[in-house]
């Protein structure tokens, strides 16, 4: 007999990340929800980058993980009037921290990500 899990188990996400946007480097401090079933996951966030002056942010993540090896996707985020797309991969550190990089055009992020 098994114990059969929620269809989309809810959790929180937060991340702390150097990044570059809008040519300038900073830090990325973000927070949302982190729903998943199976292999599949999806992201919602709301953050800041702090960097001369502060940018709010919004953005969503869809990723799939490949067991015990990193998590990989695509996720899109708006700053400001502009939604840039890019590609996500995160490998764990611990059983809820994971190092993840973001890389997209004029975007890029590297840092940590604490699932709780």
């Amino acid at each position: 007999m098994s114990i059969a899990s929620p269809a989309w188990a809810n959790g929180i996400a937060l991340e702390a990340n150097g990044a570059r946007s809008h040519g300038e480097w900073g830090a990325e401090l973000g927070a949302g929800l982190d729903l998943g079933s199976g292999a599949i996951s999806l992201r919602p966030m709301v953050g800041a980058f702090v960097a001369d002056d502060t940018r709010l942010y919004v953005k969503g993540e869809a990723t799939v993980t490949i067991p015990a090896f990193a998590e990989i996707g695509a996720g899109a985020r708006l700053i400001g009037d502009h939604v840039r797309a890019y590609g996500t991969a995160s490998v764990p550190l611990a059983p809820k921290l994971r190092l993840k990089g973001n890389l997209g055009e004029g975007y890029g992020a590297l840092g940590i990500t604490l699932r709780l």
